[in-house]
C-alpha cells in the first residue's frame, strides 16, 4: 500500500511557561507588607499632637508649683448600675433549717368543671411507673403521659379526668392522707 499518506503534525513553539512563584515567597511578601503597615500605624500613633496656638501673645505663664501631695485617684464612672443595686437586694439566710410542712388542709374545689390531678412529673419512666403502682395500691386508677419539653422527655402521672366535685375532693383528701403531692388542673367546663 504505497498510497498511504501520513499526516504530519505541525509543531508550534509554545510560549515558555514561567515557573510559578513558590509559596514561601508569597508568605515572605505578605509578612513584609503586614510589618510595614504595622510600623506605619505605630509611628502615626506615637506622633505628638499638634501644639496649641497661643491664646494671647502676652508674657508666658509661670511654671506651676510642684505639689508634694498627690490627690486621691478618682473612681472611674462604672458602666453598669447593678454594682450599686445588688447590695440593696441582699437576702439573709437563716442559720436554722426550716422544715416545710403542709399542715393546713387545702380548700375544697368549688368551681364545677372537668379536672385532672397530676401526681408527679418524672424524667425517667421507671419513677413514673413506681408512682402509678403506689396509686394503684391506694385503689386509684392513673395513667402515664409522655411529653417532650425542650428536647427532654418527661413522664407525667395523671389521674382523671374527673367531672364530679365530690369525687375530686375525695380523691384529693385520700392522696393528702397518703402524703402524695398533687396538682389540680382544670381542663374544661
Amino acid at each position: 500500500m504505497a498510497g498511504t499518506v501520513k499526516k504530519r503534525r505541525r509543531t508550534t513553539r509554545r510560549a515558555a511557561k514561567s515557573a510559578p512563584m513558590p509559596g514561601w515567597a508569597w508568605g515572605l511578601f505578605g509578612l513584609i507588607i503586614g510589618l510595614s503597615v504595622a510600623a506605619a500605624v505605630y509611628v502615626k500613633d506615637r506622633e505628638t499632637p499638634p501644639a496649641r496656638a497661643a491664646a494671647s501673645t502676652a508674657a508666658p505663664e509661670p511654671a506651676p508649683a510642684v505639689q508634694t501631695e498627690y490627690p486621691a485617684p478618682e473612681r472611674p464612672e462604672s458602666r453598669f448600675k447593678f454594682y450599686d443595686m445588688l447590695p440593696n437586694f441582699e437576702v439573709v439566710i437563716p442559720e436554722e433549717d426550716t422544715v416545710v410542712r403542709n399542715a393546713t388542709r387545702p380548700e375544697p374545689v368549688a368551681t364545677p368543671g372537668l379536672y385532672v390531678l397530676q401526681a408527679g412529673s418524672f424524667s425517667s419512666h421507671t419513677d413514673a411507673d413506681r408512682m402509678k403502682a403506689r396509686l394503684a395500691m391506694l385503689g386509684i386508677m392513673s395513667r402515664i403521659q409522655r411529653v417532650s419539653v425542650d428536647d427532654k422527655d418527661y413522664h407525667r402521672v395523671r389521674i382523671g379526668p374527673v367531672d364530679s366535685l365530690n369525687e375530686l375532693n375525695t380523691l384529693r383528701g385520700q392522696l393528702r392522707d397518703a402524703e402524695v403531692d398533687i396538682m389540680v388542673i382544670r381542663v374544661g367546663d
